[in-house]
């Protein structure tokens, strides 16, 4: 998928022009429950309203098929509390419709979470 285009946005100098949570005129808590792998679908449906560039960008980001929240800041290169409130807007109004992940055995299974850290401390 394409990086966001530089425009008048973005300073090679400078970075960001926009501060992060000037997107999100200031709010960090997003009304829609979402996490970093909740997965994102568009509706179809138009957004009622004016929405920003951001907003319009990370709705692009959703077309080809579910997206996680974590892939979406990531792309957008904001902060994910900020996408997610970027995010909980576009499902508040129809746009896009969130699904919490599913796991199929304990995501907080002690042995699963030593097996990780072991294979990181190995890499490292």
């Amino acid at each position: 998928m394409a990086p966001p285009q530089d425009g008048p946005w973005l300073d090679a100098a400078a970075g960001r022009l926009v501060r992060p949570y000037t997107v999100s005129n200031g709010r960090t808590r997003p009304t829609a429950p979402l996490d970093l792998l909740s997965m994102v679908v568009p509706t179809g449906t138009a957004p009622i309203g004016h929405m920003g560039p951001e907003h319009t960008q990370a709705l692009g980001l959703c077309i080809a098929g579910p997206t996680s929240v974590a892939e979406i800041a990531a792309q957008l290169r904001l902060p994910a509390v900020v996408t997610k409130v970027l995010l909980s807007d576009l499902v508040d109004c129809g746009a896009l419709t969130a699904k919490a992940p599913t796991f199929r055995d304990n995501p907080t299974d002690q042995s699963l979470l030593e097996a990780v850290l072991d294979g990181l401390r190995r890499r490292l």
